[in-house]
């Protein structure tokens, strides 16, 4: 019988949490502003860990510089991650933008557009009618 959750699921979610404190904690970067790691993906053998991470940014912060400056501060993490979590054996860490939530409020605003575009479209329909009907009495 398969088990519930895999190794590489336990494992993701221990590092998701600790990487998680690691960075708001220890990592002490200004131009860094405010992290939230999504998810971690882990391969089979557990040498290396894709961690997905979104930004509060402020103006004229770049997301690409942040995520440049995690992957610099990666062997520092890991070191910390290490010390953390008590496993023979400590991924290599590897961090990459989420871009599914920047995409998640791009395809509601868009929802929201085509909605309001429809009830516009509707109610001037209805206001046609009225006009047309009306006029033939």
């Amino acid at each position: 019988m398969a088990r519930e959750f895999a190794r590489t699921d336990r494992v993701s979610q221990e590092i998701q949490k600790e990487v998680a404190m690691i960075i708001q904690r220890e990592v002490k970067d200004p131009r860094l502003g405010m992290v939230t790691v999504n998810a971690v993906e882990v391969t089979r053998d557990l040498a290396y860990a894709k961690v997905f991470v979104t930004f509060f940014t402020l103006e004229g912060q770049n997301v690409d510089q942040s995520v440049e400056i995690l992957n610099e501060a990666a062997s520092y993490i890991r070191t910390l991650l290490a010390k953390r979590i008590k496993a023979r054996i400590m991924p290599e860490l590897r961090f990459v933008y989420d871009k599914s939530m920047v995409e998640g409020v791009r395809m509601t605003t868009l929802v929201n557009k085509a909605v309001a575009s429809d009830k516009r479209f509707s109610e001037d329909e209805s206001i046609d009618s009225t006009d047309s009907s009306e006029e033939s009495k």
